[in-house]
């Protein structure tokens, strides 16, 4: 009596590299956002020298300081702040492969990152009606750039959030995609602690002179 060995089904490349992920955590991905997000810094860090080069100096007409409202800004970096912790939730629950949570949780990293965005575009549009422009010194250049460039980070993170939400109400996004949620959350904590240090150094640290 002859017997028939079991048929293997083909391996797919997907599943092969789900298998080599868990013995490697730091993943290519990993090394990818790491190298983006320090290079990244290096780029904030050079337009926030360029800020306070140019803050040090004598500026005509209206500057940051004659306008700026510190409890408004700081309120607005709290909900930014806020949206790291749900962030953070976000990676808990798919971790938990409670999928229904993780997309409430990016959710609400996404409002939180659209209110501050909404607070921003309110802050700007009260400072040029008040005299503090893009174009009316370099105190003005510097802060716009340097905000605009950070608010256009926020956006992008966003999209990237919506992205992930959409895919996984398509079930494209499964309990094994851990860490494209990781990816995305390291993204944004990037984004809230360069706010950190804009806030501090931009608004709290007053003007030499």
């Amino acid at each position: 009596m002859t017997t028939t060995e079991p048929q293997l089904e083909p391996r797919h490349a997907h599943d092969l590299e789900d298998e080599a992920a868990v013995g490697t955590p730091f993943t290519n991905a990993k090394l990818g956002i790491w190298m983006f997000l320090s290079s990244d810094f290096m780029f904030f860090g050079a337009f926030i020298a360029a800020f306070l080069l140019y803050r040090s100096r004598p500026q005509p007409g209206v500057t940051l300081f004659d306008v700026v409202d510190i409890p408004f800004t700081s309120a607005t970096s709290f909900v930014l702040l806020m949206s790291s912790l749900t962030m953070v939730l976000s990676l808990a629950a798919i971790r938990r492969g409670d999928m229904r949570r993780m997309r409430l949780w990016l959710v609400m990293t996404a409002v939180f990152g659209m209110i501050f965005l909404g607070g921003q575009i309110f802050e700007f549009t009260t400072f040029y009606r008040e005299g503090f422009t893009l174009d009316g010194n370099l105190n003005g250049s510097t802060f716009f750039v340097l905000t605009g460039l950070h608010g256009l980070h926020v956006t992008a993170g966003i999209v990237w959030l919506g992205t992930l939400w959409m895919l996984s109400v398509q079930n494209r996004l499964t309990t094994h995609d851990e860490q494209k949620i990781e990816i995305a959350g390291l993204y944004w904590h990037f984004v809230d602690v360069i706010w950190i240090v804009i806030f501090m150094i931009v608004y709290l640290v007053p003007a030499p002179g």
